[in-house]
């Protein structure tokens, strides 16, 4: 196993990153300003096309090209100051299967950590050993350990494949970066909202309400259509967006119960008293005038939910109180 310590990611990583994560996620809207702002901070052109043209492997052809028509459509307007890396180079194995799978064996065995056949499937041991860590990783515009940062941004960008990425976070350290490093890459991409998988808006940042929250909270207001004109009883509709592991204090309301509508993500709601309920999209809580309770994100995830009011009769607050505090919240499971 090949360890550096002391690592921090640049911001050249920190662009690749980036694009890997939002490729990954087909977001071609967020991409562009992506694969600018990597081009400001040192990718190259030709290290983002690599990028884009080995991560087909884990996200398919179409996003993968999509990607590379997003740098394509960016370098329409291209700055001086961007690079266009090395030139391209063709491989001299992908003139030779059996070079190929030899290379890539042992390539896979590096990430791995030990040497990996995969009996289930001949067919995906081949293609894995021979295309994706052979002819693919063969590619000499991205580092080994690179090309692990990129992998396990996009498996960070994309829902249900926990056990894939995990085998990456292992197999970045074997290929070269600190564990640091790895710990450092998956808290960045989800403290700047890379790892967001939604497509519900998330707003912005939530300063009203900050001082009652552990972590970053975000907002954006609804319109109601179906609403009749000048309702009292409903109050606004507002998306909050939780960053993975924020939630706010307990906290009580008066004069209205609250409705929470869950519509990305995962998240917690524990009332005084009784057991947390595991929150995920679809799942409606109708939080009664008076009780003393909490919400908010899980440890590993974005979570988003529509949250109004309806009015009860009296006078309308929130009384806060206290912080859920780590050793309650890190107790959840």
């Amino acid at each position: 196993m090949v360890t550096v310590q002391g690592q921090s990611l640049t911001g050249r990583q920190k662009g690749l990153a980036a694009c890997a994560c939002l490729m990954a996620q087909g977001d071609l809207e967020r991409l562009e300003p992506a694969v600018k702002m990597a081009l400001d901070n040192g990718a190259t052109i030709n290290e983002l096309k690599e990028a884009f043209s080995q991560l087909y492997a884990y996200t398919g052809f179409p996003r993968s090209l999509n990607a590379l028509g997003v740098l394509n459509k960016v370098l329409e307007n291209k700055q001086a100051s961007w690079q266009e890396g090395k030139p391209w180079t063709r491989p001299e194995i992908w003139n030779d299967a059996v070079k190929a799978l030899k290379q890539g064996t042992e390539v896979q065995t590096q990430l791995s950590g030990r040497a990996f056949d995969y009996e289930f499937c001949p067919q995906d041991d081949y293609y894995l050993k021979s295309h994706l860590f052979g002819d693919i990783f063969a590619g000499d515009q991205l580092s080994h350990a690179d090309r692990e940062i990129v992998t396990v941004a996009a498996l960070s960008g994309l829902d249900k494949v926990a056990p894939q990425l995990a085998a990456h976070k292992r197999g970045a350290v074997n290929m070269g970066n600190s564990q640091e490093l790895v710990d450092e890459l998956c808290a960045w991409l989800d403290h700047e909202g890379y790892t967001l998988r939604s497509g519900f808006s998330k707003g912005v940042a939530n300063v009203n309400y900050a001082q009652y929250f552990i972590g970053d909270s975000f907002v954006a207001p609804i319109k109601a259509a179906n609403l009749a004109e000048g309702d009292a009883t409903v109050m606004p509709i507002v998306n909050v967006t939780f960053e993975p592991g924020c939630r706010n204090n307990w906290h009580i309301h008066h004069g209205a119960h609250q409705i929470l509508i869950c519509v990305s993500g995962k998240g917690w709601y524990q009332e005084w008293g009784k057991a947390p309920i595991a929150l995920h999209p679809g799942v409606v809580i109708d939080i009664p005038e008076g009780v003393k309770h909490w919400h908010g994100a899980q440890k590993d995830s974005w979570f988003q939910h529509y949250t109004t009011h309806v009015k009860t009769g009296g006078e309308e607050s929130n009384e806060w109180l206290e912080p859920v505090t780590d050793e309650v919240y890190n107790k959840l499971k």
